[in-house]
Parts: C-alpha cells; structure tokens; sequence
C-alpha cells in the first residue's frame, strides 16, 4: 500500500463520519446503539417509504464508520503482537 492509498482511504472514512454526523469521540457501542436505533424504525410499519430510505441510507453509513474503526483497532493489535514476539 502505497501513501497516496492510505491517505485515500483515510479520507473516505473521514467523509463517512461526516455524512452520519459522528464524532470521533463516540465510542463503537454508541454508534452501535445508534445504529440499533435506526434499525428498529426501519422495522417499524409506520415509518414512510422515503424515511425508511434514509434511514437505510444513514445506517450503512453508519456500518462502514464502525467497520472501519474495528479494522483499524484489529491492524493495531496485529501490530503489537507481531512486536511481543
């Protein structure tokens, strides 16, 4: 990987976050609490067609911030415990 990728990538992530309105100071159960939130008005009948799209919208957003904060922290350890050898 290459510098110009890794700043890609990271300024993907950043532009996710920003498009969901998260934070970088939430933690990953708040945003999984968020996005449980999401789902359980997605599941509910009374929510409009065009709401339930941008609530989908939203909380795929939402899965590629938390994805992307999950791959960093797994990178991470990988990282320490190649050292610890």
């Amino acid at each position: 990987m290459d510098d110009s990728t890794g700043i890609k990538r990271r300024k993907k992530r950043t532009e996710s976050a920003e498009t969901t309105g998260q934070e970088e100071g939430r933690t990953v159960e708040e945003d999984l609490a968020e996005l449980e939130e999401l789902l359980e008005k997605l599941e509910d009948e009374e929510t409009p067609l065009e709401a339930s799209f941008a609530l989908y919208e939203k909380g795929m957003k939402l899965v590629q911030v938390i994805n992307g904060r999950i791959d960093r922290v797994e990178k991470e350890m990988t990282v320490l415990e190649g050292e610890e050898l």
